[in-house]
């Protein structure tokens, strides 16, 4: 079994995401999501407008997806890869290079960004800065 694994906070579900979800799985047999908990995402200096709890809840209700677990830390990508013998590290390609030493542990793969969608176009519309 070829196992993918993905990194993300996931708030304001939309679309792109999905793509995102349904590209990898497409890459292997077993989608792991790693979820960035709210306690993470503030040592970020992110706010979700959904709490951890809520996106596990609507990530695992996808069919794509076969398991969530929660990021609490930067540095626990390596372990993650190895405990759940992971084949295929997956992030969208504006983190291009970023996870290149990873392939020390398993293939790494950036896929592309779904055109004109993300959380933060989605939050600017409902701020009212941008028009869609």
């Amino acid at each position: 079994m070829k196992k993918v694994i993905t990194y993300g906070t996931f708030d304001l579900l939309h679309w792109g995401h999905i793509r995102l979800l349904e590209r990898a799985r497409q890459l292997g047999d077993h989608l792991t999501v790693v979820l960035s908990t709210d306690e993470f995402n503030q040592s970020k200096g992110k706010q979700a407008f959904h709490n951890y709890e809520q996106r596990k809840y609507l990530l695992e209700a996808i069919k794509h997806v076969d398991l969530v677990i929660p990021e609490t830390n930067w540095d626990q990508k390596i372990t993650d890869i190895q405990t759940n013998q992971i084949d295929i590290f997956v992030m969208g390609n504006d983190w291009e290079g970023q996870f290149d030493f990873l392939s020390d542990y398993c293939e790494v793969c950036y896929l592309m960004r779904t055109k004109n969608i993300s959380t933060t176009y989605i939050k600017q519309q409902l701020a009212g800065s941008v028009q869609a």
